[in-house]
């Protein structure tokens, strides 16, 4: 337990900080993506958006928790096997809910592509720095 919150907080760090940079990328590359925010079915009101900063450090904690657990699976190097996880959390977590987002609400493909890129790389670079931290 202790491995776990050692390295989720520093792990969950750089992923608001890559949260923050994909954030800003995007809506430098993607504009029409940024104006799909404006839809009613988004909050406006800014009651619940530190929810997004939170989000990594969740994210972060219940990864660690994963490749504390599972890590013996994976094989390689640290970077592959790093890449390995956060492709089966891709699998696992993020291609199903992503798919029940797209047909139970009106967003484009594109925003959730996106989402997908998002997911599947917080969790890439999670994977990577959990496997050179705590082989």
């Amino acid at each position: 337990m202790k491995k776990i919150l050692t390295l989720g907080l520093p792990v969950g760090l750089v992923l608001l900080l890559l949260s923050l940079l994909m954030l800003y990328v995007t809506v430098l590359i993607f504009p029409g993506i940024a104006e799909e925010y404006y839809n009613p079915m988004f909050r406006r009101s800014g009651g619940r958006s530190s929810l997004f900063f939170i989000h990594p450090f969740i994210l972060s904690f219940a990864l660690a928790w994963f490749w504390e657990r599972f890590k013996g699976l994976f094989s390689g190097p640290f970077w592959l096997r790093g890449l390995e996880m956060g492709l089966v959390y891709g699998l696992v977590a993020t291609i199903p809910s992503m798919w029940i987002t797209f047909s139970a609400i009106d967003i484009s493909l594109t925003m959730i592509a996106s989402w997908l890129f998002y997911g599947l790389s917080q969790a890439m670079v999670a994977g990577i720095l959990f496997a050179r931290f705590n082989p």
